[in-house]
């Protein structure tokens, strides 16, 4: 049966997308950093592969993804690159430990989970990279500018990957949330309170569900982005034809 391992698991969009894909039948690893979180997960869902994955660490990538293939015959059809983290405030007022911690683990984590999935990706036939990006990379995003940053790294990531790993038969794309009902929207950016809460864990599985089940019409345009309700998909094409000055005031007005 195929397989996807989800980093960040635990909670949140990653333990609804490893629900949603444990729905369809597949092997599903739910790693994560949070020990407690993943007792909670193995009480409730027993049939899950779970394990301990801090994702700054490549040999921790290493040690988990050669465990959960152990399970799977080496098959490795999605890696689900979740794992991330939010601190809100102005640049200026937060910890340099706080703003290490979001590079770390949003743009380095990201970045050591696909090259140690790399191996295990090539290997199964149609396999998928997703990663987890943002609508704060349509546009930087004050209050919340190293996380902004990190995600327009995540983007980049992916528009590279899926160029440099087509060969391999390994499609790569990124998905791209508003805020959603999880932990990491429990801050104080503005936009979170001008745009409102309004995107499900849920609905952010369903779409990673259909990243990896592509139409004929996604490969043909090569599609590599994903945007998740209402909201990102009017800020993200307004973003592509509107002048930047335009593009500039409309994200003052929702984050200032």
């Amino acid at each position: 049966m195929p397989s996807i391992f989800i980093s960040g698991g635990a909670a949140g969009i990653g333990l609804a997308t490893a629900e949603r894909f444990a729905l369809e039948g597949w092997t599903v690893g739910v790693y994560d950093v949070s020990d407690e979180a993943l007792a909670a997960v193995r009480e409730e869902h027993p049939d899950f592969i779970t394990g301990h994955l801090d994702v700054r660490d490549p040999q921790q990538w290493s040690t988990a993804l050669a465990e959960f293939t152990s399970h799977t015959d080496g098959r490795l059809d999605v890696l689900d690159n979740n794992a991330g983290i939010l601190v809100a405030g102005p640049l200026t007022e937060i910890s340099t430990d706080a703003i290490k911690a979001q590079i770390d683990i949003d743009a380095l984590g990201v970045t050591l989970g696909a090259q140690a999935a790399h191996r295990y990706l090539k290997a199964t036939p149609g396999s998928h990279l997703v990663n987890i990006a943002s609508a704060s990379a349509i546009y930087g995003q004050p209050g919340i500018a190293t996380y902004s940053a990190t995600k327009f790294y995540v983007a980049g990531l992916t528009e590279a990957l899926e160029l440099e790993w087509a060969a391999d038969d390994i499609r790569v794309v990124s998905i791209w949330p508003l805020w959603a009902k999880t932990a990491l929207a429990d801050n104080d950016a503005k936009s979170t309170r001008t745009l409102g809460v309004r995107i499900t864990p849920e609905q952010v599985a369903d779409k990673v569900w259909e990243s990896v089940h592509p139409t004929i019409a996604d490969r043909v345009l090569s599609r590599t982005s994903y945007s998740v309700g209402l909201q990102t998909t009017v800020l993200g094409n307004a973003a592509k034809f509107i002048p930047n000055v335009l593009n500039r005031g409309v994200n003052k007005i929702l984050s200032q």
